[in-house]
């Protein structure tokens, strides 16, 4: 049975599709979120090949999951919570067995047409902070979620949010600085 116009249907109405078993459904689905996927994975520090493996890792679990997606967000802001909670896990395996590196490259956060670099500027904050605003502002989770995915006191992960903010800010902004106030980027 062919089912024209897919991509004119909602998001809530493929993905009751893709839960019935129609594939071109649920592709539908990942051509419209793969690269916003891709890019919070990147913005909360995966390299890109390690962010696409994590992003086609996330849709194959969302299509085996399609039965749990209510509609009550958007699909986007669901796989994208999906996505960020393997990378977490992920970094938690590899953390037993890498130890990293803290230095961080300085990178510049204007091109040279003074556009604004959001992923340069997001590359200096601590991986606390990055993880933190990227997990709230990029997958929409709450305080108290991002608080349980890192495993981190709830003050602990505003305090990141907040100074990870402060930061951007500074960083995106320079002119328009707070006063009395330490700044430090890197």
């Amino acid at each position: 049975m062919t089912q024209p116009g897919l991509s004119d249907r909602h998001d809530v109405e493929l993905a009751a599709l893709a839960a019935a078993s129609d594939r071109r459904a649920f592709g539908e689905l990942v051509r419209r979120h793969s690269s916003t996927v891709r890019a919070l994975l990147r913005r909360m520090g995966a390299q890109p090949s390690l962010a696409d493996d994590i992003a086609q890792d996330a849709f194959i679990l969302a299509y085996e999951r399609c039965t749990e997606f209510r509609g009550e967000g958007t699909f986007a802001a669901w796989v994208k919570r999906i996505a960020a909670r393997l990378y977490l896990k992920r970094r938690e395996k590899e953390a037993r067995y890498v130890s990293e590196d803290s230095a961080e490259d300085q990178v510049s956060s204007v091109d040279p047409l003074g556009r604004f670099d959001l992923d340069a500027a997001l590359q200096t904050l601590s991986e606390a902070e990055r993880l933190c605003v990227s997990l709230g502002h990029g997958a929409g989770m709450t305080h108290p979620e991002i608080a349980t995915a890192l495993n981190l006191p709830l003050g602990t992960v505003k305090s990141h949010v907040k100074r990870g903010l402060d930061k951007l800010r500074q960083i995106l902004n320079p002119g328009a600085g707070e006063t009395g106030r330490e700044s430090h980027v890197g």
